[in-house]
């Protein structure tokens, strides 16, 4: 990197720690968003029910991919969590519910857990959120480890999902992209599952392409995995799709030796191409297609259909709910509202409330409590997580922080 980009980095880094204006916003908390991951929790429940490891493992690369399919032209930013903040989803037609707590002020750590109604699943884990600013974009590297279990299999996943990055935040049109390797280790077998998500690459030839293998832990592949993260997966025979890469790779070379291309670098600015459809290897198997969004979704900040129902809230859940949720924090309503300034008078005051708390905290030398979750080593992976602590369904709330 050049002097000059590295100074550019590191001054704009400093401006994560800088208020934004609300207008940046989506009306969702990032607790919300990460609920997000449950919208195609039948691929956890088919997983459960079938007999073959490798066919389960499809499964849940399937429901690694989909998790991060919700952020296709979401471009607005959900708003910060405060200290305390939690959010619950309860879904009965999805066979799920989840409790989720902001642990963390600094670094801004978000914890969740998930569990299946009829005891069949258990999705938990911790998010730390790591922004980098590169003048032109913004980096998003989700450190925490997810995992999932399989109960009735005894099984456990982790994994951690890939960077998401956001162009053209100064000027043109702003688009997303998720790459990096997602490696999904089932603890029990062996078995990993190695997915690359492949960065826009020249011209946007690659852009939201993912594929990878699942292999056994001599390392040999039983299954290849193809597709795009914002449309659909694929499995086929790994020796059928090596084949196809060699040719198409064959294909490549030729149509490039063929004509003489000027070079040309390539560009944060550069236009995103028309999605094209992902070309189908004989032989292979849908394992998910994401859900087309709702007619209106460009003009409701892009949300799916799983998106819009979020903030929903009578007055029966309003009257069970901790007054921690974020359904009641006064700027994310105020927002979906379409009442801006209020939104960003209440977004001011409640970050100004959260400094003078913290401020109290250090004057009286007082550690901040979570109430859900507690910091420990992940069962599986070893890694620092935070762990569900129980009680939360009891509905037995007090001495619940004011942050609102």
């Amino acid at each position: 990197m050049l002097l000059s980009e590295t100074s550019t980095a590191l001054g704009l880094q400093e401006l994560s720690n800088i208020t934004m204006p609300v207008i940046f916003n989506e009306p969702l908390s990032f607790l919300q968003r990460l609920t997000e991951y449950m919208e195609h929790t039948y691929l956890i429940h088919k997983a459960s029910s079938l007999s073959d490891p490798v066919e389960r493992m499809q499964c849940v690369a399937a429901f690694a991919v989909s998790a991060v399919a919700s952020q296709w032209e979401r471009t607005g930013k959900p708003f910060n969590p405060l200290l305390g903040e939690t959010y619950e989803l309860v879904r009965d037609d999805l066979g799920f519910r989840l409790i989720s707590e902001q642990v963390s002020h600094h670094p801004p750590i978000s914890a969740f857990h998930a569990e299946g109604l009829n005891n069949d699943f258990i999705f938990h884990g911790s998010i730390y959120p790591k922004l980098k600013f590169w003048g032109k974009s913004v980096e998003a590297e989700p450190k925490g480890t997810i995992t999932l279990e399989l109960l009735d299999h005894n099984e456990a996943y982790t994994w951690t999902n890939p960077t998401c990055c956001v162009h053209n935040i100064i000027v043109g049109k702003l688009w997303i992209e998720q790459y990096g390797n997602v490696e999904i280790i089932n603890h029990k077998t062996g078995d990993k599952c190695v997915l690359n998500f492949k960065p826009c690459g020249l011209f946007g030839k690659e852009l939201h392409k993912v594929e990878g293998y699942i292999q056994d832990k001599s390392k040999k592949k039983l299954c290849a995995l193809y597709g795009k993260w914002t449309e659909c997966l694929y499995s086929v025979d790994p020796a059928t799709f090596d084949a196809y890469k060699k040719n198409d790779k064959k294909n490549t070379e030729e149509k490039k030796n063929s004509k003489q291309t000027s070079s040309s670098e390539e560009s944060d600015e550069m236009p995103v191409p028309d999605s094209e459809s992902v070309f189908i290897i004989p032989g292979s198997v849908l394992l998910w297609r994401i859900a087309p969004r709702p007619p209106n979704s460009a003009q409701m900040y892009n949300f799916t259909s799983f998106a819009m129902v979020l903030n929903e809230v009578d007055k029966e859940m309003e009257s069970v709910i901790p007054k921690t949720d974020c359904r009641l924090r006064p700027d994310i309503r105020a927002m979906e509202n379409g009442e801006i300034d209020l939104a960003s008078e209440e977004k001011k005051r409640l970050e100004e409330k959260q400094r003078a708390a913290r401020k109290n905290r250090s004057k009286s030398e007082e550690d901040w409590k979570t109430r859900w979750f507690h910091q420990g080593p992940n069962p599986y992976s070893g890694a620092q997580d935070w762990i569900y602590s129980g009680s939360y369904w009891d509905r037995n709330y007090f001495n619940l922080p004011d942050i609102y």
